[in-house]
């Protein structure tokens, strides 16, 4: 029974914060180019049911922990595009619109880039310590969380740390539903309640989009370049990483047709995600890499509890401090940090562009409005071409990440990496721990 339970209640944590920790990005950006309170909730309620029902159909049809998510840095590129533009967006409804019409052909471009062969090999070429050092800096400034919170939220941060780390020493599969379930309640127990005015149940609105150059080219093509750079690509490497390669052909493409079949709804994009799906392919998931699976389909299942109860869920959630939540994630992911940074560092050829990939996405940079992981990326690869290959490593398509078991078993073996016992100059100038 514990067996099967695992993977559902990691499925639970990782909608839970995967929702909370951002629906509030999102309902800003979708104000933020002209959409009034009952459209920008419609969009939030289309946004979890596509999420959710794609989540469910990828995981059943691939055995695979395929979390799927709402663009949050495109949701964040949009609320820039609406500061930025105030006097632009002025005719709320002519606006709104267009700005519809740039979610449908964003979806539609995602359809295309799925279609092509080349943006798969692409990916298919990223080397292994890259990804895992990518995959490091991603979660760095989540898993930083906790910190932050016992200290600018001692009362209801510390019960959810100590609850934690009880359960963790002594019934660790417990230790992440433990914590969420503390959360909650402190949450509950200690946050004003906020007012909600769409009520339990929101109403659906629906407007035809309209098509114009300007939004197709001010919102449909950033929206485009900013979720596949920075949630897309993250996340097939962060699947790699795990040892789980699907093919990005139906990914994308069932992405872009739910992209723009939520469009008309006010949803701005739908995407394979980056940190849930962390959540749901490590091993506090499950130990065993098929059953993992399960995490994301029920995640699926409650994004779409969520979305029918968004008036309940969003007056709940907003009471609180984001960091409460952000703490169970942070907490969450810490294994997972640990596998990440060991599969970064054990390859001494490639352990310095590694380095700075990984200082790169954690410095949380989003130049033009792309997220770090890109540019982290890019900058571990720039380098390493810089360095010159100094051996063939594995490439982020060919290995399985060095993942500690939820028993405290061995690390599993990460593909391609190469003990090293000598002491390596360079930027990390410190001798490599063999496994």
């Amino acid at each position: 029974m514990g067996r099967v339970l695992q993977p559902i209640l990691a499925g639970v944590v990782l909608a839970v914060v995967g929702f909370a920790s951002s629906f509030a990005v999102v309902l800003a950006g979708l104000r933020a180019v002209g959409a009034d309170q009952a459209q920008a909730t419609s969009g939030l309620l289309a946004l979890c049911l596509a999420m959710g029902i794609l989540g469910i159909v990828l995981g059943l049809r691939y055995r695979m922990p395929m979390s799927v998510a709402w663009s949050t840095p495109g949701a964040a590129l949009l609320a820039s595009i609406g500061s930025d533009g105030a006097d632009h967006w002025a005719d709320h409804r002519t606006d709104y619109r267009a700005a519809l019409g740039a979610f449908a052909v964003t979806g539609l471009l995602f359809v295309l880039a799925g279609l092509s062969d080349r943006f798969s090999r692409l990916l298919h070429a990223i080397p292994a310590p890259l990804a895992g050092a990518m995959l490091a800096g991603v979660l760095l400034p989540l898993c930083l969380a906790p910190v932050q919170a016992v200290v600018q939220f001692p009362g209801p941060a510390i019960p959810i740390v100590v609850a934690w780390a009880v359960l963790f020493r002594f019934a660790r599969r417990w230790a992440v539903p433990g914590a969420l379930v503390v959360a909650v309640t402190v949450i509950l127990l200690t946050q004003p309640r906020a007012e909600h005015g769409g009520g339990l149940w929101p109403a659906v609105t629906v407007e035809a989009p309209a098509f114009s150059v300007g939004a197709v080219v001010g919102i449909a093509i950033p929206l485009f370049i900013v979720t596949m750079a920075s949630q897309n690509v993250a996340g097939m490497s962060m699947l790699a990483t795990y040892g789980y390669h699907p093919r990005l052909r139906p990914i994308l493409t069932s992405t872009g047709l739910a992209t723009i079949a939520v469009a008309p709804f006010g949803g701005h994009a739908v995407n394979l995600a980056a940190i849930t799906t962390a959540l749901a392919a490590g091993p506090d998931a499950h130990p065993d890499r098929e059953r993992r699976w399960i995490a994301s389909v029920t995640g699926g299942v409650v994004y779409i509890v969520l979305g029918l109860s968004i008036g309940l869920t969003v007056s709940l959630i907003a009471g609180s401090p984001p960091l409460l939540i952000e703490t169970v994630a942070g907490l969450a992911l810490l294994a997972t940090l640990g596998s990440a940074v060991q599969a970064a560092v054990a390859n001494e050829g490639e352990r310095d562009a590694a380095v700075v990939t990984f200082v790169v996405t954690a410095s949380g940079i989003a130049p033009f409005g792309i997220g770090a992981a890109f540019w982290g990326l890019a900058a571990g690869l720039a380098f390493r071409a810089l360095l010159g290959r100094r051996r063939n490593p594995a490439t982020a398509a060919e290995v399985s990440s060095a993942t500690p078991s939820v028993s405290g078993s061995a690390p599993e073996p990460v593909s391609g990496s190469v003990p090293v016992r000598e002491p390596v100059s360079g930027l990390t100038g410190e001798p490599d721990i063999s496994r």
